[in-house]
């Protein structure tokens, strides 16, 4: 490989950006890209009627709610590094989504609001970093705002995530009375609201300020140092090499509305964050990003990034070696060729040809359904698959028609592409065909219905059927019809196979108890 594509591959940076809803994960990527020349004036997600909205929100309920429901990929330039970053839905209804983001990043950022601390959602999709050892970097935000106290953060931190913590830089004072940051990394401090000029004050060989200033006289000042003294004896030791296995986490410090600290974070983050990293196939294969040949694989499809056009744009995440517009590649799932002629790169809804890409960047394919998420495709002789990604087994369940009958046709492929988005799962009764939708959480379904109105002209009717859990069946062939009584239901998913609905989880077993032989399982 030569070393110009060596040295591209090893600049890029990919990560997501994790955390509860609200605790500002969209304010901050905004802020990011702002560093990186990307964004001339940073949305605020805030002042929703101003009619400027957050960047990485592009679809018209996001505008209306104020809140993201679909990870968007955002790219720019700082520091010579090439930085991929993608913004995960807030909302725990699109969890599923997130889960998935996470499969394509080599690391992830997870912001915590400093006022509320490590909530459910948050803890849910560190779970899932931990199981796949992905860097974590920590950002507590919203110091500009009272809120818990700092070492109660590091703490919680510790306890409820059961991750070690070391601390890069220590907020002086907090709400009203913040400061800025001690910058243990860097050895300076950080002053908030201040000159550009003024912003760092240096520090002595002792950590202490090395010029007179008023901050010295505080309270908040003598307590900080307090802490300082306490993280430098009693604290975690840093640790690259376990930051990078993820069990250590940087925290950092600072308040993304105000766009403190996050200059900071950035250009810390960037030292330690790791390059593209290999990943396994399904017969336990490493494949390497420096491998000459190309390959990537499918985590998420979006449909209608341009209502206009109908299009659907698969997301490829690179894993090895280098795309160029125009070549031909495998798609292992079916053996099939395909020319890559349309792809794209993104900054939200802005999309520009890319000509060229590398192992860890994320690119756009146009698809006309050929792809579905989780397929590899790959440039070379030889074909493999990557290892699968999750699936969750949906919990909420609706029937679906359409109001205007004559709209059938329309009603049956705005479904259906919807559905290969894998937001929402697809049933159908087995001699009826009436179409049941699953969905992990009820904005799913709302999602749903506001864009089979808008974008493919269709109103439904939605009956909900309540809570089912969702069972397949291993041996389907020994299934019978006479199985099914009015508390399991038996349907078909889109790919044509036995599904058992029960209404509860006694049900299930009661099914289990009598019908032993046959062998259900779930998918997460």
């Amino acid at each position: 490989m030569d070393k110009q594509l060596q040295e591209e591959i090893l600049k890029r940076r990919t990560f997501a950006i994790i955390s509860h809803p609200d605790a500002g994960k969209t304010t901050i990527t905004e802020k990011l890209l702002y560093f990186g020349g990307a964004i001339r004036d940073a949305g605020t997600v805030k002042g929703k009627k101003s009619g400027k909205f957050a960047t990485s929100d592009w679809m018209e309920i996001e505008k209306q709610r104020g809140i993201s429901v679909t990870s968007s990929v955002m790219q720019f330039d700082f520091n010579n590094c090439r930085i991929n970053i993608l913004d995960t839905p807030g909302h725990q209804d699109f969890s599923e989504d997130t889960y998935r983001t996470l499969m394509a990043v080599d690391s992830a950022v997870m912001i915590v609001d400093a006022a509320k601390g490590i909530e459910a959602q948050t803890l849910k999709l560190f779970k899932v970093c931990r199981m796949r050892g992905i860097p974590i970097f920590t950002f507590i935000n919203k110091l500009d705002r009272q809120g818990k106290e700092p070492l109660e953060l590091m703490e919680e931190l510790e306890e409820v995530l059961g991750i070690q913590s070391y601390a890069m830089n220590w907020p002086i004072g907090m709400g009203k009375e913040f400061l800025g940051i001690y910058d243990r990394y860097n050895h300076r401090i950080e002053q908030f609201r201040t000159e550009e000029s003024e912003k760092y004050l240096p520090l002595d060989d002792e950590g202490e300020l090395a010029v007179d200033h008023s901050m010295k006289e505080t309270s908040y000042y003598t307590q900080a140092m307090e802490d300082i003294m306490l993280l430098n004896e009693a604290g975690n030791d840093f640790d690259k090499e376990k930051v990078l296995s993820g069990d250590l986490t940087p925290v950092f410090f600072g308040s993304a509305l105000t766009n403190f600290g996050v200059q900071t974070f950035l250009e810390t983050y960037l030292q330690f964050a790791p390059t593209p990293q290999p990943r396994m196939t399904d017969v336990e294969e490493e494949v390497n990003p420096l491998n000459e040949d190309f390959s990537g694989f499918i985590f998420k499809i979006q449909a209608n990034m341009n209502p206009a056009h109908r299009d659907r744009i698969a997301f490829v995440r690179i894993v090895s070696g280098k795309f160029e517009r125009g070549m031909t590649v495998t798609l292992a799932r079916t053996g099939k060729t395909f020319k890559f002629t349309q792809s794209t790169q993104f900054l939200a809804d802005d999309r520009e040809t890319v000509e060229t890409a590398v192992a860890g960047d994320i690119i756009g394919l146009y698809d006309v359904g050929n792809y579905q998420i989780g397929d590899t495709v790959v440039g070379g002789k030889k074909a493999f698959n990557y290892e699968k990604l999750p699936q969750f087994t949906p919990e909420m369940f609706v029937k679906v028609t359409a109001k205007n009958v004559l709209k059938s046709k329309h009603f049956h492929k705005g479904i259906m592409q919807l559905v290969q988005e894998g937001a929402i799962q697809f049933y159908k009764t087995l001699h009826t065909e009436e179409v049941i939708l699953g969905a992990v959480g009820q904005l799913q379904f709302e999602v749903f219905e506001h864009r089979m109105k808008n974008e493919y002209n269709v109103e439904v009717r939605m009956e909900p059927i309540g809570s089912k859990v969702a069972r397949w069946i291993e041996n389907e062939e020994d299934v019978k019809e006479s199985m099914t009584g009015p508390r399991s239901m038996l349907v078909k998913d889109r790919y044509d196979h036995y599904v058992f609905l029960f209404e509860n989880e006694f049900a299930t077993r009661w099914f289990q108890d009598k019908y032993e032989h046959i062998k259900l399982y779930n998918l997460l």
